[in-house]
């Protein structure tokens, strides 16, 4: 049962940094400048899942955050900009918030999953202490 809550609460955690990682996309929007303050627009990021094993068994969920290298900059053309380039235009993240709309839809229904499984392992654990006992 331990085992069970584990890969869970795995589960639960990479969701949470799926989460956490669509809320930075859409902060970072509109942002042209990297940490340094170069111009350099942001890269989107995404949270990649895989199977974490012990052997042969299952022990959860691996996740690493990965940025989007090959999708393009959105280019706006907005000359007054001071990070325009020399035809004007500004290069924007690549970021839609229709799909980042999607993709916290979609996390926020797997972490409600694993809640469940979390409550039904709970109440089976519960019973078999009661059979026990």
């Amino acid at each position: 049962m331990f085992k069970t809550i584990d890969i869970i609460t795995s589960g639960l955690v990479a969701q949470r940094q799926r989460l956490n990682t669509i809320a930075e996309n859409v902060a970072n929007q509109q942002t042209t400048r990297d940490a340094d303050g170069n111009v350099a627009p942001f890269q989107r990021r995404f949270v990649s899942f895989a199977a974490e094993n012990k052997g042969r068994e299952a022990a959860g969920v691996k996740y690493e955050v990965q940025r989007d290298t090959t999708t393009p900059p959105r280019l706006v053309h907005e000359p007054g900009h001071p990070d325009a380039n020399a035809e004007g235009y500004v290069s924007y993240p690549n970021i839609n918030l229709v799909t980042e709309f999607v993709n916290a839809l979609e996390a926020s229904r797997a972490y409600e999953a694993n809640i469940a499984s979390f409550s039904t392992t709970q109440r089976i654990g519960e019973m078999a202490l009661k059979i026990l006992s």
